[in-house]
């Protein structure tokens, strides 16, 4: 090891061949032994960056995404084996999905509920088009809080959301008044939910008439009917929630809106998106809507 330090010192001044012969060593050893030293000091560098990505992501990201991060946004050529030794090396991992079942809803009721439109067909031709919502709960320390959002199927973007301490239909108005204000959606727009009670509300069914929107309602008892709302709030639960109690509403709603805003909407890899963002969607969307209108 010695030797082959002293030729890397000296090889300004003389050949490899050269020193090698006078040292007593081969050639294709000294470069072994230079690729490795390379190989390790790429490594730690790698290290760095993998850690940086892992932690700017909540801790979430497994192997495939973490390397997609490192290609796409910090231009390193890396593949994922490399990436899953590192990781596994540094003690990180991605946070393992897990299936859950939130019994939020209340379907036994008399009121009259709207057709299932969507038959499990979770694809939109474009955003604004069909919008799904559901309600999950968060515990606190002083009692439950309750979620409701609106996501665009196209991009399975969070476009609407609300926090509140009750479950009423109130609550869910909410999620769809702030959708409303931020997509303008065109008259047609489908709804889609599960058969509860605040979604099959008089108030409700009159404030989707009043916008042109169509209500579009799961089979009872069908969690798979509005598999899209249940995987995000299993995501949720994963990679914000963990088990956490919050001190009140007010603290969980605001870190539910970080999370939405500042990391799912805006920064999270999508598998339904191809491993690209909600927002990274749209854009190439409105890109590509912008190049045909010219």
């Amino acid at each position: 090891m010695t030797a082959y330090r002293f030729i890397d010192a000296e090889k300004a001044v003389h050949t490899v061949r050269r020193l090698c012969q006078a040292l007593a060593v081969s050639r294709s050893a000294y470069y072994e032994w230079r690729a490795r030293g390379e190989d390790e000091s790429a490594d730690l560098a790698l290290r760095v960056h993998v850690r940086a990505v892992h932690k700017a992501n909540f801790g979430t990201y497994g192997r495939l995404r973490v390397t997609k991060v490192l290609r796409d946004e910090e231009g390193l050529t890396v593949n994922h084996k490399r990436v899953a030794r590192i990781m596994r090396e540094e003690g990180l991992a991605g946070v393992p999905r897990r299936r859950f079942r939130v019994s939020t809803t209340d379907s036994k009721h008399s009121r009259p509920v709207a057709p299932n439109l969507l038959q499990r067909d979770f694809t939109a031709p474009e955003p604004n088009k069909i919008w799904v919502s559901d309600v999950t709960y968060l515990r606190t320390s002083s009692g439950w809080a309750y979620l409701a959002t609106v996501i665009d199927l196209f991009s399975r973007k969070v476009v609407g959301w609300a926090v509140a301490e009750h479950m009423r239909t109130e609550l869910c108005l909410e999620a769809l008044r702030r959708a409303m204000v931020l997509r303008r959606p065109a008259p047609g727009l489908i709804l889609h939910s599960d058969r509860g009670a605040q979604y099959a509300s008089h108030a409700y069914g009159e404030s989707c008439r009043a916008a042109g929107i169509v209500q579009s309602m799961s089979r009872a008892g069908d969690c798979w009917d509005n598999a899209v709302a249940e995987s995000f709030f299993g995501t949720l639960k994963q990679e914000l929630v963990r088990g956490r109690v919050w001190s009140s509403v007010p603290a969980a709603r605001r870190d539910v809106g970080d999370y939405i805003h500042e990391f799912y909407n805006s920064r999270r890899l999508h598998g339904a998106n191809g491993l690209r963002s909600p927002a990274a969607i749209e854009a190439e969307f409105n890109e590509a809507f912008r190049r045909d209108a010219a």
